[in-house]
Protein backbone atom coordinates (compact mmCIF):
# COMPACT_ATOMS: atom_id res chain seq x y z
CA UNK A 1 0.00 0.00 0.00
CA UNK A 2 1.88 3.60 -0.94
CA UNK A 3 1.74 5.78 1.99
CA UNK A 4 -0.77 9.12 1.78
CA UNK A 5 0.78 11.83 0.22
CA UNK A 6 1.45 14.68 1.95
CA UNK A 7 0.58 17.96 0.83
CA UNK A 8 3.43 20.62 0.10
CA UNK A 9 4.63 22.95 3.17
CA UNK A 10 3.02 25.99 3.09
CA UNK A 11 4.83 29.01 1.63
CA UNK A 12 3.29 32.37 3.03
CA UNK A 13 2.69 34.94 0.39
CA UNK A 14 4.31 38.11 0.88
CA UNK A 15 2.40 40.84 2.53
CA UNK A 16 0.69 43.04 -0.47
CA UNK A 17 1.67 47.17 0.12
CA UNK A 18 -1.66 48.93 1.12
CA UNK A 19 -2.49 51.43 -1.01
CA UNK A 20 -1.08 54.72 -0.72
CA UNK A 21 -2.93 57.21 1.14
CA UNK A 22 -4.80 60.03 -0.96
CA UNK A 23 -2.82 62.45 -2.63
CA UNK A 24 0.03 60.13 -2.88
CA UNK A 25 1.75 59.31 -6.34
CA UNK A 26 4.01 56.23 -6.83
CA UNK A 27 6.92 57.99 -7.12
CA UNK A 28 6.54 59.63 -3.42
CA UNK A 29 4.87 56.89 -1.94
CA UNK A 30 7.72 54.08 -3.22
CA UNK A 31 10.00 56.32 -0.85
CA UNK A 32 7.62 55.55 2.47
CA UNK A 33 8.98 52.65 4.01
CA UNK A 34 6.80 49.84 3.88
CA UNK A 35 7.36 49.27 7.56
CA UNK A 36 5.68 52.30 8.70
CA UNK A 37 2.02 52.11 10.20
CA UNK A 38 1.34 56.11 10.75
CA UNK A 39 1.55 58.79 7.69
CA UNK A 40 1.73 62.40 8.50
CA UNK A 41 0.57 63.98 5.01
CA UNK A 42 1.38 67.29 4.71
CA UNK A 43 0.11 68.90 1.51
CA UNK A 44 0.56 72.54 0.72
CA UNK A 45 -1.60 74.64 -1.31
CA UNK A 46 1.09 75.26 -4.19
CA UNK A 47 4.39 75.35 -4.01
CA UNK A 48 4.76 78.86 -3.48
CA UNK A 49 2.31 78.78 -0.71
CA UNK A 50 2.47 79.18 3.12
CA UNK A 51 -0.37 77.23 4.12
CA UNK A 52 -1.08 73.66 4.23
CA UNK A 53 -3.57 70.80 5.74
CA UNK A 54 -2.03 68.22 7.58
CA UNK A 55 -3.44 64.66 8.45
CA UNK A 56 -2.28 61.03 9.96
CA UNK A 57 -3.02 58.38 8.17
CA UNK A 58 -3.26 54.87 10.71
CA UNK A 59 -2.34 51.44 8.77
CA UNK A 60 -4.94 48.66 9.54
CA UNK A 61 -5.75 45.60 8.27
CA UNK A 62 -8.24 47.49 5.69
CA UNK A 63 -5.99 50.01 4.52
CA UNK A 64 -5.17 53.54 5.79
CA UNK A 65 -7.36 54.97 8.24
CA UNK A 66 -7.35 59.22 8.31
CA UNK A 67 -7.55 61.75 11.36
CA UNK A 68 -8.55 64.74 11.16
CA UNK A 69 -7.89 67.27 8.69
CA UNK A 70 -5.54 70.27 10.47
CA UNK A 71 -4.84 73.46 9.23
CA UNK A 72 -0.59 73.69 9.29
CA UNK A 73 1.59 76.57 7.91
CA UNK A 74 4.46 75.73 6.49
CA UNK A 75 7.57 78.14 5.17
CA UNK A 76 7.51 81.58 3.99
CA UNK A 77 8.52 80.75 0.23
CA UNK A 78 6.71 77.68 -0.27
CA UNK A 79 8.62 74.12 -1.14
CA UNK A 80 11.60 72.99 -2.67
CA UNK A 81 12.96 69.57 -3.47
CA UNK A 82 16.79 71.25 -2.82
CA UNK A 83 16.42 72.79 0.77
CA UNK A 84 19.42 75.18 1.39
CA UNK A 85 19.84 77.45 4.54
CA UNK A 86 18.24 80.66 4.53
CA UNK A 87 15.92 79.93 1.54
CA UNK A 88 12.86 80.16 3.38
CA UNK A 89 11.60 76.60 1.93
CA UNK A 90 9.79 73.79 3.76
CA UNK A 91 11.94 70.57 2.06
CA UNK A 92 10.02 68.36 -0.03
CA UNK A 93 10.26 64.64 1.06
CA UNK A 94 9.49 61.42 3.41
CA UNK A 95 11.50 61.58 6.59
CA UNK A 96 11.13 60.06 9.60
CA UNK A 97 9.77 61.08 13.16
CA UNK A 98 12.09 59.71 16.17
CA UNK A 99 12.46 62.44 18.77
CA UNK A 100 10.41 65.08 20.43
CA UNK A 101 10.89 67.61 23.25
CA UNK A 102 9.82 71.24 24.46
CA UNK A 103 9.51 73.75 26.95
CA UNK A 104 6.69 71.98 28.97
CA UNK A 105 6.26 68.65 30.53
CA UNK A 106 6.05 65.93 28.05
CA UNK A 107 2.59 65.49 27.40
CA UNK A 108 2.01 61.76 27.11
CA UNK A 109 4.21 61.02 23.54
CA UNK A 110 5.79 57.73 23.37
CA UNK A 111 8.64 59.48 21.65
CA UNK A 112 11.55 60.34 23.67
CA UNK A 113 11.23 63.64 25.16
CA UNK A 114 13.77 66.77 25.62
CA UNK A 115 12.05 69.13 27.82
CA UNK A 116 15.08 72.19 27.65
CA UNK A 117 14.43 75.66 28.45
CA UNK A 118 16.22 75.41 25.10
CA UNK A 119 12.73 75.59 23.52
CA UNK A 120 11.87 79.13 24.46
CA UNK A 121 11.17 81.10 21.54
CA UNK A 122 10.75 84.90 20.98
CA UNK A 123 10.26 87.71 18.54
CA UNK A 124 7.98 87.94 15.76
CA UNK A 125 7.30 86.17 12.84
CA UNK A 126 6.94 87.62 9.15
CA UNK A 127 3.59 89.14 9.63
CA UNK A 128 4.31 90.85 13.01
CA UNK A 129 2.83 87.65 15.46
CA UNK A 130 4.81 87.32 18.79
CA UNK A 131 6.67 83.86 18.25
CA UNK A 132 6.41 83.24 21.99
CA UNK A 133 5.23 79.49 22.50
CA UNK A 134 5.96 78.00 19.31
CA UNK A 135 8.58 75.17 20.59
CA UNK A 136 6.29 74.74 23.79
CA UNK A 137 6.06 70.94 22.13
CA UNK A 138 8.20 70.14 19.11
CA UNK A 139 8.38 66.79 16.63
CA UNK A 140 11.90 66.47 15.54
CA UNK A 141 11.74 65.57 11.28
CA UNK A 142 14.53 63.99 10.41
CA UNK A 143 15.65 66.02 7.54
CA UNK A 144 19.47 67.06 7.63
CA UNK A 145 19.92 65.60 11.37
CA UNK A 146 21.02 62.67 13.60
CA UNK A 147 17.74 60.23 14.61
CA UNK A 148 17.88 59.06 17.85
CA UNK A 149 18.88 63.09 19.18
CA UNK A 150 17.56 66.13 20.60
CA UNK A 151 15.47 68.37 18.32
CA UNK A 152 17.96 70.61 19.56
CA UNK A 153 21.02 68.74 18.26
CA UNK A 154 22.56 70.60 15.42
CA UNK A 155 24.38 67.73 14.10
CA UNK A 156 23.95 68.57 9.99
CA UNK A 157 25.33 65.57 8.26
CA UNK A 158 24.47 66.69 4.75
CA UNK A 159 26.52 69.92 5.87
CA UNK A 160 25.33 73.44 7.24
CA UNK A 161 24.58 74.66 3.53
CA UNK A 162 21.45 72.28 3.66
CA UNK A 163 19.50 73.96 6.74
CA UNK A 164 18.57 71.48 9.19
CA UNK A 165 16.60 72.54 12.41
CA UNK A 166 13.17 71.12 10.59
CA UNK A 167 10.77 70.73 13.19
CA UNK A 168 6.77 69.93 13.62
CA UNK A 169 5.91 72.62 16.35
CA UNK A 170 2.66 75.01 17.46
CA UNK A 171 1.21 77.15 15.43
CA UNK A 172 2.38 80.57 15.77
CA UNK A 173 -0.72 82.04 13.62
CA UNK A 174 1.96 82.54 10.26
CA UNK A 175 4.61 81.35 7.88
CA UNK A 176 7.49 79.61 9.61
CA UNK A 177 11.28 79.74 8.16
CA UNK A 178 10.87 75.73 7.07
CA UNK A 179 9.31 73.93 9.80
CA UNK A 180 5.41 72.63 9.92
CA UNK A 181 3.44 73.99 12.51
CA UNK A 182 -0.05 73.13 13.88
CA UNK A 183 -2.32 74.29 16.50
CA UNK A 184 -1.34 73.54 19.88
CA UNK A 185 -4.57 70.46 20.43
CA UNK A 186 -3.69 69.16 17.53
CA UNK A 187 0.31 69.19 18.03
CA UNK A 188 -0.34 67.49 21.76
CA UNK A 189 -2.92 65.17 19.62
CA UNK A 190 0.13 64.22 17.43
CA UNK A 191 2.26 63.55 19.89
CA UNK A 192 0.33 61.30 22.05
CA UNK A 193 -0.50 59.74 18.79
CA UNK A 194 2.89 58.87 17.31
CA UNK A 195 4.08 55.59 18.07
CA UNK A 196 8.02 54.28 17.45
CA UNK A 197 6.79 50.81 17.42
CA UNK A 198 5.02 52.23 14.15
CA UNK A 199 7.81 53.46 12.68
CA UNK A 200 6.02 57.18 12.24
CA UNK A 201 6.94 59.12 8.96
CA UNK A 202 5.77 62.35 7.47
CA UNK A 203 5.35 62.96 3.90
CA UNK A 204 5.58 66.37 3.32
CA UNK A 205 5.25 68.78 -0.06
CA UNK A 206 3.26 70.84 -1.98
CA UNK A 207 -0.19 68.73 -3.68
CA UNK A 208 1.32 68.70 -6.79
CA UNK A 209 4.89 67.32 -5.89
CA UNK A 210 3.34 64.64 -3.42
CA UNK A 211 0.98 63.08 -6.79
CA UNK A 212 4.34 62.74 -8.49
Amino acid sequence: MRPPRRAPPCTPRPAVPASPPPGLGPRTWAEVPRRSRQVLVVSGRDRNAPVSTAVLYERTGAGWRAGASRPAHNALNGWTDHHREGDLRSPIGVYTLTDAGGRLPDPGTRLPYDRSAGFTAGGAGFEGEPLSGSFDYVVAIDYNRRPGTSPLDRTRPLGPDRGGGIWLHIDHGGPTRGCVSLGRGPMKELLRALDPAREPVVVMGDAASLER
